[in-house]
């Protein structure tokens, strides 16, 4: 993606073939129709469950590895094969890559040829998830130099968006984006501004206002002055009814990014609206 303009022209869908991943699918082929962007799809046969079986150390023989590698293999076509149809139903056409490896690694790798790589926080062991995100979403996340949208279940694209704004060279380029995202999709943004400082905060939406312009959709202000601004966005998406928030990879402080408790980090893992990260 442009840093300079937030287009969004490719989007690269990742599923596990879980009944979850459907939910992000259905995300990404309904933005992509909206933005009308190109789309890429990728489902990895991973490696992991095939390695963690051959290191087994208490000296029991393993089940039939290859049987194992054409179940995956065969799970991973049959999830393109799923998105496929989802596209079509929509109009649409989807160029998806069945592959193996480790799975963040690959669709990293994938993600290059794209602007935006959407992922399900949930997927095959959901039912085990507790407050982390998965390993895979967490890798790819952290990995990669490209923009990420990160689906919950239950997330819908319907609503305005609601724009984290700290004043930080990453929400700036989220502002671009989210600029980028009403314009074509017709749909207001709501800017949140932490509005501990008022002094600062002011100059946040001062600054903010400059990004957006004059957008052909209503840009509304948010403030808050009271608890953890991670909770905060959450609550403010959840009561504008947003169908996504869109913030930076790093706030004012990058080196807490590669922590669970950074701001977007916090949000992605505990928001029901889906997040996007940008870069």
């Amino acid at each position: 993606m442009n840093a300079e303009n937030g287009m969004i022209s490719t989007i690269l869908v990742a599923t596990d073939g879980s009944e979850a991943a459907v939910v992000a699918e259905n995300y990404a082929v309904s933005l992509a129709a909206r933005l009308r962007a190109r789309l890429l799809g990728i489902s990895v046969a991973e490696d992991r469950m095939t390695r963690g079986i051959q290191e087994d150390g208490l000296g029991v023989s393993p089940p039939s590895l290859d049987a194992l590698a054409a179940y995956l293999k065969s799970r991973a076509e049959a999830a393109c094969r799923r998105l496929a149809e989802r596209a079509r139903a929509e109009g649409m056409e989807v160029s998806c890559e069945t592959t193996q490896g480790i799975a963040d690694d690959r669709i990293v790798a994938r993600g290059q040829q794209a602007d935006l790589i959407v992922l399900g926080r949930d997927g095959q062991h959901a039912g085990f998830r507790t407050g982390l995100i998965g390993s895979t979403v967490s890798g790819v996340v952290h990995k990669t130099a490209k923009s990420a949208l990160v689906v919950p279940g239950g997330a819908q694209l319907a609503g305005p968006l609601v724009l984290a704004f700290d004043g930080s060279p990453g929400s700036r380029i989220a502002a671009r984006v989210a600029v980028h995202l009403a314009t074509r999709m017709g749909e207001p943004i709501h800017v949140f501004v932490d509005s501990k400082d008022k002094g600062r905060a002011v100059a946040r939406f001062d600054e903010v206002r400059g990004i957006v312009g004059s957008l052909p959709v209503p840009v509304r202000e948010i403030s808050s002055t009271l608890g953890r601004p991670d909770v905060k966005i959450v609550d403010s998406a959840r009561e504008v009814r947003a169908g996504l928030i869109v913030m930076g990879a790093y706030g004012r402080n990058r080196i807490t990014e590669y922590f669970l408790g950074s701001n977007s980090a916090a949000v992605m893992r505990t928001s029901p609206i889906a997040v996007l990260v940008a870069r």
